[in-house]
């Protein structure tokens, strides 16, 4: 019985020595900072907006096709309701859900395009944007990506490459509704992600242009940072800084029905105030001085 009770003793002693140097063992391994913690939750943050945007929308699709043909099928006639009684209110200007991340919004807009007038976003449709600026009172500002999905093909270092020459119903609908054309540029997109460039007349190159013109967007080969490390190959972006800097509005008088060669004169005066404010920080905001803007 002694032997036992010894053998016991000296297992239950090992035992609270592990324990204990384990104990100190984790004490003494430094806790990450408040900037890596801030760093982690960052990037978390982005791959949770990745991988909602690409994947929430076709989840949701065939989850309310398949909710049809089960016992919860008045879930999908619910939406489908809803989408013909407000059939109209995309093209009726911008609410408010500023109570949902970007991400999430984003990734909800993709399953439910319903919610978009909901949502801070519209249709780039000349009724939307009409009804937008048409409204009384202050405050009636309409942000538009102008070159859009065309200009993904262009991605460089050192050359920023902008869609815009034979863009200008835009500038059609600020003459006819007396709106300013603020020139906006956001400097650092371009080092988010490295995009494999294939040369004109390869052909994965006309590939890339043919299914542009079909859908209108262009399947890019890109990469970016990793999870794990900066060093490692991934999705993420890279942690590079995006500033983006306001230039000074070009005055437009309202002009019912503009000719072509008010709309042209506008449009140049547009793109002269783009290079201007492109120039004049490019240097501030992280890029060389021979870093061009590149108008197409």
């Amino acid at each position: 019985m002694k032997t036992i009770i010894a053998a016991y003793s000296q297992n239950r002693s090992g035992s609270r020595a592990s324990v204990q140097a384990a104990l100190h063992t984790l004490l003494t391994v430094p806790w990450p900072s408040q900037r890596e913690f801030r760093t982690w939750i960052q990037l978390l943050s982005v791959l949770q907006w990745i991988l909602s945007f690409l994947l929430m929308g076709i989840v949701f699709l065939f989850l309310l096709i398949y909710l049809v043909f089960t016992s919860f099928w008045p879930v999908s006639a619910l939406y489908l309701a809803w989408v013909i009684f407000d059939w109209d209110a995309p093209e009726q200007g911008m609410g408010r859900w500023e109570e949902v991340s970007m991400g999430a919004k984003l990734a909800c807009l993709e399953a439910f395009p319903r919610l978009l007038p909901y949502s801070g976003l519209c249709p780039v449709t000349r009724q939307a944007i009409g009804y937008l600026l048409s409204q009384n009172g202050s405050g009636n500002a309409v942000a538009v990506v102008i070159g859009g999905a065309a200009e993904s093909l262009s991605c460089q270092p050192g050359i920023t490459t902008l869609i815009l020459k034979n863009r200008k119903g835009f500038v059609r609908m600020a003459l006819q509704h007396g709106a300013h054309l603020v020139p906006a540029f956001s400097f650092g997109e371009n080092d988010l992600f490295r995009q494999v460039v294939f040369e004109e007349g390869s052909w994965m190159r006309g590939i890339q242009k043919r299914f542009q013109k079909l859908v209108g967007f262009a399947p890019c080969v890109f990469y970016g940072r990793g999870l794990t490390s900066i060093h490692s190959r991934g999705f993420l972006p890279y942690p590079k800084p995006i500033t983006t800097v306001i230039g000074e509005p070009v005055t437009v008088p309202r002009i019912k029905e503009p000719s072509h060669e008010t709309v042209d004169l506008y449009h140049a005066m547009y793109i002269r105030s783009l290079l201007k404010l492109f120039n004049d920080h490019k240097a501030k905001y992280g890029l060389s001085e021979a870093d061009e803007l590149r108008i197409l």
